[in-house]
């Protein structure tokens, strides 16, 4: 799943930090399946289901060159990094406990290279939390709402507030016991318990997509023009976001010479299944299509486990990916330490932003512009750069101010566009 895997696979004996492995380590150092694996839980999650709403929103040959584009832009980054410790840890055995995303940001550019990666990881995992609580919100409040406005619960929430508010302040008080809980390992298994969830709903709603395509192909435009472009780039690059695991995941391989053809592997294996989630979904429903895809599954008890699963596997993943967040903020504030009040306190603001965003889909784009775009584009190729500026030729140097430009121009633009998307459905 995004980046925030990292979370929660520490040792009980020790506080969990955001570069522990997806996986736990074992004695042995990871073979390729293992390494696969992580690469794997490590990317994929609940993003895929904004994807459809997406390829409707920028047209389908236009979102698959863009979902295509990211993918190799994404695995290339990912290498930067490899390359950038690799050659860090050739100069001086000092470098050789460079673990993490944060340790490489440390190494380069000092104490403020760590504060940057650190900022941006709060936010990166706090978003994808937020995200959860939305799509928690919004599919509870279509699963046991929308069909009985005439109960006594709704008349409550009309006279109070939204379903989806509801739904999320129950799953508060629950996150507060969750997030008291300092070694989550009894808990990290679920983490990759809800990928196979995902990857099952993944194939239930293709089966349906295939069936509904065939049967009422619904009108689709294959271009949405320029103006949404940077909205389907911010969803795109939120989709593979897990840049900040690829460092500890090649750390604990055993044939670290072989990481990248791996690596390649996984990205171009996800690339194909968002592909297909993504144009399958947009042309089953056209432009009917909803910004979480399981709302269009409709009535039936395989519709209601699917989204029944999904939500009880996110709610549960959501202390796991607030983990690297719990970790920067106690060793910011509070020395490293266990900190009770600092943990609450991150669940109450992640609870009441969640509150505030309407749609699913946006927030995906503004997560995956404003942060994801700085973690997976800006900040590989600028570390790249400083390390290897003494000896790269103009081709070099070329290509890694490219980037940066690049994901800084993605950047500012999407999350631009973003906020006005959010924004005018308040409005």
């Amino acid at each position: 799943m995004e980046s925030g895997k990292n979370a929660a696979f520490s040792s009980a004996k020790a506080l969990p930090r955001e570069d522990t492995p997806l996986i736990p380590n074992s004695p042995t150092l990871s073979s390729q399946s293992k390494t696969f694996a992580n690469v794997f839980i490590a990317i994929v999650g609940a993003g895929v289901l904004g994807l459809p709403y997406a390829f409707k929103r920028t047209g389908w040959i236009m979102s698959l060159m863009m979902l295509f584009s990211v993918a190799g832009l994404t695995h290339y980054c990912m290498m930067l990094l490899i390359h950038t410790r690799r050659k860090l840890q050739s100069l001086s055995g000092d470098f050789a406990k460079i673990n993490s995303f944060g340790d490489l940001g440390f190494t380069v550019c000092g104490s403020l290279g760590r504060f940057v990666v650190d900022v941006m990881v709060v936010l990166s995992q706090a978003g994808f939390c937020i995200g959860y609580l939305i799509f928690i919100g919004n599919t509870m409040a279509n699963l046991f709402n929308a069909s009985s406005p005439d109960s006594l619960t709704s008349q409550v929430i009309a006279f109070s507030m939204s379903a989806k508010s509801w739904y999320i302040w129950g799953c508060f008080p629950f996150q507060l016991g969750l997030s008291s809980v300092a070694t989550l390992t009894h808990l990290a298994p679920l983490s990759i318990f809800a990928d196979v969830v995902d990857l099952a709903a993944m194939g239930v709603v293709i089966a349906k997509d295939v069936f509904l395509m065939m049967e009422n192909r619904p009108e689709v435009r294959a271009f949405g023009g320029l103006s949404v472009f940077f909205y389907g780039m911010g969803v795109a690059v939120y989709a593979f976001e897990g840049v900040g695991m690829v460092l500890p995941i090649e750390s604990e391989m055993k044939e670290r010479e072989t990481f990248g053809k791996i690596l390649g592997l996984s990205m171009g294996l996800i690339s194909v299944i968002y592909g297909a989630f993504g144009v399958l979904g947009y042309f089953a429903f056209g432009n009917d299509t909803q910004d979480i895809i399981t709302a269009n599954l409709g009535p039936g008890l395989i519709s209601l486990l699917v989204q029944l699963g999904l939500c009880i596997n996110l709610f549960f993943t959501f202390p796991l990916m607030m983990n690297p967040v719990y970790e920067i903020v106690e060793r910011r504030f509070w020395g490293g330490r266990y900190c009770l009040w600092l943990r609450w306190l991150s669940v109450m603001v992640v609870t009441l932003v969640a509150l505030t965003v309407p749609n699913f889909a946006d927030f995906l784009s503004l997560v995956g512009s404003s942060v994801c775009c700085g973690l997976g584009f800006v900040l590989p190729a600028l570390f790249h750069l400083l390390v290897f500026k003494e000896e790269m030729n103009w081709k070099g140097w070329t290509i890694d101010v490219g980037i940066v430009s690049l994901g800084l121009v993605l950047a500012v633009s999407g999350t631009w566009y973003a906020l006005m998307e959010i924004f005018a459905i308040k409005a």
